[in-house]
């Protein structure tokens, strides 16, 4: 009997030093998290983005003309952002405005539309709504609210600036345009993609690829 006693006194003070270092072992994933103080992601400064190739896709309206490249594969999308955006439903459209002559021009009425070869319309979405969809297709739910901060503002320095109006001061402004796919799931072969710029005197059609 008292030999049960002590094996029950014994496994009672082994589970109580057993909890803290299970706790503790658990805690360390979240701990490593909160404790990271850089970008969720390796962003690639947007001030390193090169010029677009002259095989870029072009429409010239006169005054302004736009020119536009989609990022097809998953090594341009990790070069960029060491994040796979099309496995978040997402596909970014780099788009170039050069101011050809003339007064400034004000951008805030553009719209973008995107398009494939079956029709289908790809919803234009905002670079916050990005964020989101990548860290949910990544997985990421816990991390330091700082790193997320730093991930937010290198990843919305390449939005493409349509507040501001282009001046011939300036004269050529590049950023991002992010669309969504139709079903929201992961981008995969893409054909007859055609974009559709309106909100200015004309419209213009770039087909992508």
């Amino acid at each position: 009997m008292h030999s049960d006693k002590t094996s029950g006194s014994r496994l009672i003070r082994a589970r109580s030093v057993l909890r803290p270092a299970i706790r503790a072992v658990l805690a360390a994933p979240l701990l490593l998290a909160l404790a990271c103080s850089g970008s969720l992601y390796r962003v690639k400064p947007a001030s390193e983005l090169a010029r677009l190739p002259d095989s870029a896709a072009t429409a010239n309206l006169g005054s302004v003309s736009f020119r536009a490249a989609p990022l097809l594969t998953d090594e341009e999308s990790q070069e960029l952002f060491e994040s796979n955006l099309h496995l978040a439903g997402l596909l970014p459209v780099r788009m170039e405005i050069v101011h050809n002559s003339g007064a400034s021009i004000e951008l805030k009425k553009v719209r973008f539309h995107l398009h494939d070869n079956s029709g289908t319309d790809w919803k234009p979405i905002s670079f916050k709504q990005a964020i989101a969809r990548i860290l949910k297709a990544n997985g990421i739910s816990l991390y330091n609210p700082d790193s997320r901060k730093t991930f937010e503002k290198e990843f919305r320095a390449y939005e493409l600036d349509l507040k501001s109006p282009l001046t011939n001061a300036e004269r050529r402004r590049q950023g991002f345009v992010i669309f969504l796919s139709p079903k929201k799931q992961p981008v995969a072969s893409l054909h007859g993609l055609v974009l559709t710029i309106e909100g200015l005197s004309q419209p213009a059609t770039l087909n992508l690829n």
